[in-house]
């Protein structure tokens, strides 16, 4: 006989939630903050995320991937831990970056790469265009929330504002980070959903030089600062939702 599984975290996110100094990590790392959160809280946790998801990427895989639909009936709570791509400078289209792996013959397809890798940060620095432009993670938040709220309307959510970077692939410029957190602030008023800003952890973890040599991910010392951030505005949430 199955035992009932427990009540689950859902954490929706890019790679932030699960990379560590030296790269990726399964998603049951005991040292990545949505795992921390989540045994703090005594939740197992149902993290989701691929490198380079912008909102749009998590509401392509919130209405395809099977995956997430089973993962909802059972979530305690919801944490949005994405917009930080939307955010970073991509003078070049988005869509030519996604696109890159489909080109043929392999030849071709790495010198491409190759010319994306060297044009990239040297233009990053104008700070423009955005991975995303501010209104459409606006509406991508809306989206997501909407249809998780349609199945479950008493479903806790919270949303995380982006974090910072000292990326050299990005001229470590995150000039377009204000117009980015506005949209995402003025969903949230909307909707009424909390708000947790990861900018001043991980501004300090990079100022300290410590994190992966990437300049975008993190060490362990900021997963649990970024951990107890998280955790404090979710059990302040939770226990608000079982008050009312």
């Amino acid at each position: 006989m199955t035992a009932p599984k427990r009540d689950s975290l859902l954490v929706l996110s890019d790679s932030l939630a699960y990379y560590g100094p030296k790269g990726g990590l399964p998603a049951d790392d005991p040292r990545i903050w949505p795992t921390l959160v989540a045994d703090e809280l005594g939740l197992e946790l149902e993290l989701f995320g691929r490198i380079g998801w912008t909102s749009r990427d998590v509401w392509w895989a919130l209405t395809q991937d099977p995956r997430i639909w089973a993962a909802v009936p059972r979530a305690k709570a919801v944490v949005f831990a994405f917009g930080g791509m939307d955010s970073l400078p991509s003078p070049m289209p988005t869509a030519l970056r996604e696109q890159i792996r489909y080109i043929r013959p392999p030849w071709l397809r790495q010198q491409i790469r190759t010319g994306y890798g060297w044009l990239q940060p040297r233009l990053a620095p104008t700070g423009w265009p955005l991975a995303l432009p501010p209104a459409l993670t606006g509406d991508y938040l809306g989206k997501i929330h909407e249809a998780l709220v349609a199945i479950r309307p008493d479903l806790p959510i919270v949303a995380c504002l982006p974090s910072t970077h000292r990326s050299p692939y990005y001229g470590k410029v995150h000039s377009g980070r204000p117009k980015t957190v506005a949209a995402m602030t003025a969903w949230a008023d909307r909707v009424g959903v909390p708000l947790i800003d990861l900018l001043p952890p991980t501004a300090a973890h990079f100022d300290r030089g410590e994190g992966n040599p990437d300049g975008i991910h993190w060490g362990f010392g900021c997963h649990q600062d970024v951990a107890d951030l998280v955790h404090d505005v979710l059990a302040r949430t939770l226990t608000s939702t079982v008050v009312s």
